[in-house]
Order: structure tokens, then sequence, then C-alpha cells
């Protein structure tokens, strides 16, 4: 799941909110789309374990039951961790940072401590990225709130490379790990045997005067699911796996009534249109077929 894409995770949690049978709410216009919103997205080629998005629901659901029948619905390494009730839009919440994990094959934790040094010491580090608009220049150091060396390898295939923790400010234009690593590579020559593996681990609100990055200064919004309710248990974990958090916006049991469950019955009906004047030379004359051509046009 980390090689894929931001388009694929989103059709396949489209995918699986139809196959829960979610009551999902549709924008309005000439092609409804499902109401899911995104925040930070993760590059493609990292895992996470915090990614966020927002589902606005027709009808009042229990947290946990949306939680159960989405998480089943998903494939394997898409995992629901926890569900909530949105106390405010997805963009409203404080998303500020992320604290990422980058493991680096072949690459000793003296060594990978020494560039971290140097890293740190920059007051700026400029590196260069190809985009679909050509190439653009961002400062890499400038993100880097907080960056450390791990000695403790995250599981046993991970023994004896160097593991590196950092906080990275949400900036524009956006830096990501693999731009922090072409700044050390460049300042140090640090180039690992084969390809970095890149995980985030929490992104939410920066702290203030919290240092160290094993906290990384990050405060990740948390709600209460229900009142008095335990976590829920996470029953599908795949390591390395795409993993999301999801949340449901507020006020879907007082419209609950007064709305529909699809797209297609909030569209007008033909109920209601006044019958159509007989007059001659009408739309709908005594001709059958004039008067079916009409129909079809209303229900259309």
């Amino acid at each position: 799941m980390r090689f894929a894409s931001h388009r694929d995770i989103a059709r396949a949690v489209e995918r699986g909110v139809r196959r829960a049978g979610l009551p999902i709410a549709y924008s309005a216009g000439f092609t409804p789309h499902p109401k899911i919103s995104y925040a930070g997205a993760a590059p493609t080629g990292t895992a996470s374990e915090a990614e966020y998005l927002e589902l606005s629901l027709t009808g009042a659901c229990a947290v946990s039951e949306v939680r159960e029948r989405l998480d089943a619905a998903l494939p394997d390494g898409i995992d629901v961790i926890e569900v909530m009730q949105a106390p405010a839009p997805l963009g409203a919440l404080p998303l500020e940072a992320s604290l990422w994990q980058v493991v680096l094959p072949g690459v000793p934790p003296a060594e990978a401590a020494r560039a971290v040094a140097a890293f740190l010491a920059c007051d700026s580090i400029e590196v260069e990225r190809l985009t679909s608009k050509g190439p653009r220049r961002m400062d890499a150091r400038a993100a880097v709130i907080t960056m450390e060396t791990d000695r403790c390898a995250a599981s046993d295939g991970d023994a004896g490379n160097a593991i590196l923790r950092m906080a990275v400010r949400h900036v524009i234009p956006v830096v990501r790990p693999d731009d922090i690593l072409a700044a050390l590579r460049r300042l140090t020559a640090l180039a690992p045997s084969s390809p970095a593996q890149v995980t985030r681990l929490a992104q939410g609100a920066l702290s203030a005067g919290t240092t160290g990055a094993a906290a990384g200064g990050l405060i990740v919004p948390v709600t209460p699911q229900e009142p008095g309710a335990a976590p829920l248990p996470h029953q599908r974990g795949t390591p390395g796996g795409q993993q999301l958090e999801i949340t449901r916006t507020a006020g879907g049991a007082a419209n609950a009534a007064a709305r529909s469950d699809g797209a297609y019955d909030q569209l007008p009906r033909g109920a209601d249109v006044p019958p159509w004047p007989s007059a001659p030379g009408s739309l709908t004359g005594d001709s059958p077929d004039a008067r079916q051509r009409a129909t079809q046009r209303v229900q259309r």
C-alpha cells in the first residue's frame, strides 16, 4: 500500500463506502459525487498511520457501526483506526505538522547521527524537485522542526539500519521526506543501499516548548467517540499499511428527516408540476406520442 497513490486510496474508500451501505451524502450538480474530504494526503511511496478523512452522512449512525462496516468493506492494508463525530469541518482541524519515521537501509546509525547534526547546524538548505510545472526549489531545512536518530530498530528486519524520526511543518510549497533525504545526501553524501522506508506516525497541532522528535511537539486532535465509550480496538492491522482515521460531520441526526438518502432522491420530481395545457398545437395535444415525449423530458 506504500505505492498506492492518493487517487487509488480515494477510489478504494468510495468503493468501501458503497459496499458498507453507509448513507453517504452527495454533492449537488450535474454529476453528483460522494461528500468525502481528505486532509494532507501522504505522498506515493510512503505508509501512514495518521490519515484523516471526513464522511458526510445523510442519516444518524453509531460511530462503532460506521467503523466496523467500513473497515470490513475496505481492502487489506487500509484499516480504519477510529471513527468520531467531527466537532468541526476537516479543514478547521489544526493539522500543522507531521511526525515521520524513516528507515535507512545499509546506513550505520553513527553515520546517520553525523548527517543529522550537520543538517540541523545549517540555517537553510535548498533542494530542487521536478514537478508537473517544471523544476521547483524549496528550503528543506526551514520545514524541519526536530530530527534525531532512533537507536531502537522498529522491527527485526530493520536491525543494523539507521532510523530517523523528524517532525516536519506543513508549509507551502510542501516539503516531503524525500526532499529532506535529498538535502542530507547533498550535504553529507548520505546514501542508503536501497530506497528508504518512510512512515507517517502522526499529524496534528504544534505544541509550544516541546523538544525532541520522540514527541515531535505534536498534539494529535482526539475527540471522544461517545460519552463514556471505551476506545475501539484495532482489529485488522497490517504492518506498513495505509491506515485511515475516519470522521463524520455533526448534525446528521437533526437533518436526517429533511434529507434524502441519495442524490437522485434529492432531485425535483414531476409530481408537483402543474398539468400540461391541452390547447391545440401545444406539446401535449391529443397525440399519445407527444404526451410520452413530454413525460420523458420531465423525468430526465
